[in-house]
């Protein structure tokens, strides 16, 4: 079976989840975390504004800064419509190897795997979910979006599922434009953070199969290895999603696992000032330090 860019609306249920149980009275970490301070010094540093919320899943410690205000996504957005495509197949078991057909016309500047497959003029649902989490595939993110309802039905999913900051308005390349108090396209950290652990930690919105492949995409992810992955020990194993816009959107997202403990769950995002990309993404990995010195 096919479906097509202009093919809308058959594809998307509404999905209601439970709400997870809540743990029984204890002395719980504080929420919102202070703002850090060797955070702080790296946003001066850089002239920039940083947001980041790291959650120690077994624990539930917080460290934050900027924890609950507004970033422009970018790319990061993406492991999330992969869980939706993957979600959708738990009801749909073919769903992953229908052909999604397209032509040069659907083609954006940065497209690598699209590109690649331009002259068979299709990707399956599987094949487009792998790049736009392993290279940030912006063709592949769009084809997607249509099986999704558009990123209204993307934002409909992340509701269903226990964010209600999250939003995207836009598809790819128009939601990295990152205007001055513009809310469309953004989260905040916390909330990307609980989506990280609700997906990939939690068990109500993906099977254990389901998790898997889309951890094993992020591990896989290439175009975040000098951002918090540089900063984080190399016996740590690591999944991340990057996303980059205008006005110094540099942005990180990860799960990772130090050895033989739970996961502690990353979202470090990036806006304003000058700095380049190289001088953001070796503050990532400083970031990604800091984290790993504090629970390490």
């Amino acid at each position: 079976m096919n479906f097509t860019p202009t093919r809308r609306g058959a594809m998307l249920g509404t999905l209601a989840l439970a709400a997870c149980a809540q743990t029984p009275a204890r002395s719980e970490p504080q929420f919102p975390p202070p703002p850090h301070p060797r955070i702080a010094a790296i946003e001066a540093r850089l002239g920039a504004r940083i947001g980041v919320a790291a959650l120690n899943t077994a624990s539930a410690a917080w460290i934050g800064h900027r924890i609950q205000e507004r970033f422009a996504m970018a790319s990061t957005f993406k492991w999330l419509l992969a869980a939706q495509m993957l979600q959708m197949a738990e009801q749909m078991p073919e769903f992953l190897q229908q052909r999604i057909l397209y032509d040069e016309a659907d083609l954006l500047d940065y497209a690598p795997t699209a590109r690649a497959h331009l002259a068979r003029g299709w990707m399956t649902v599987e094949e487009c979910c792998e790049a736009i989490v392993v290279v940030s595939d912006n063709t592949a993110a769009n084809l997607l979006l249509v099986g999704a309802s558009g990123p209204a039905g993307f934002t409909s999913f992340i509701r269903a599922n226990a964010d209600s900051v999250t939003r995207l308005d836009r598809t790819e390349p128009a939601l990295n434009e990152n205007a001055l108090g513009d809310e469309r396209d953004t989260t905040t950290p916390d909330g990307m953070a609980r989506s990280l652990r609700n997906v990939l930690v939690g068990e109500d919105v993906l099977n254990p199969a389901s998790r898997e492949k889309l951890i094993g995409w992020m591990v896989a992810s290439t175009t975040g290895l000098q951002r918090l992955r540089a900063g984080l020990p190399s016996d740590w194993r690591v999944g991340d999603k990057t996303g980059s816009g205008a006005r110094g959107a540099v942005n990180d997202v990860a799960i990772a696992w130090p050895p033989g403990r739970a996961p502690i769950v990353i979202a470090s995002y990036m806006s304003d000032g000058e700095a380049d990309t190289a001088t953001r993404s070796a503050a990532h990995a400083e970031i990604g330090r800091i984290i790993a010195e504090t629970w390490g």
